[in-house]
């Protein structure tokens, strides 16, 4: 069996700065050596009242956008039967499926930009205060992979776009 030591981390959030309100989290851990991505996945919507109240920043102009999305990524962060967890029980949820299912501390944690997904999620830690479960050093940019070897990769989409899981995937 593959050891994950890589992590694809994907936000949906309702601003655009490090405090951004997040609203979901989605996450894969994959192996780089045998390009398996664990059948494990994670993914937690967001009560976003909880993310406000833990400092979580909105802006208009990304509520704006969200409101031309399509009907489908929108219900997914708007229905009210689907469950939403509290920011902190999402941060917990996150860290202890990082232990599981990758390489906790160790794991490399990939955003879609340097200054987006990763750093979002490290300041919602910071925020409640909660210990950021991988290490700073373990960062890493799939927008610099993209942008470097961009005509070489080949992006397989599945599900919706915008939302958390399936962008992670």
């Amino acid at each position: 069996t593959p050891t994950y030591t890589e992590v694809m981390l994907d936000l949906e959030t309702m601003g655009n700065g490090p405090d951004a309100a997040i609203v979901a989290i989605g996450a894969v851990a994959f192996d780089v050596e045998t390009a398996m991505i664990s059948p494990r996945s994670f993914y937690v919507r967001v009560d976003l009242r909880s993310a406000v109240e833990a400092g979580g920043v909105m802006d208009a102009e990304t509520v704006i956008w969200w409101l031309q999305q399509s009907a489908e990524a929108r219900q997914e962060i708007t229905r009210e039967d689907l469950e939403r967890r509290p920011l902190v029980n999402a941060l917990l949820d996150f860290r202890h499926w990082l232990k599981a299912e990758a390489a906790g501390a160790d794991s490399r944690v990939w955003g879609n930009g340097a200054a987006f997904d990763n750093v979002i999620l490290r300041r919602a830690y910071q925020r409640l205060p909660m210990e950021t479960p991988w290490s700073h050093w373990n960062d890493r940019c799939y927008r610099t992979i993209k942008g470097r070897y961009g005509s070489n990769i080949k992006i397989e989409r599945r599900g919706t776009h915008h939302h958390a899981l399936a962008d992670a995937e």
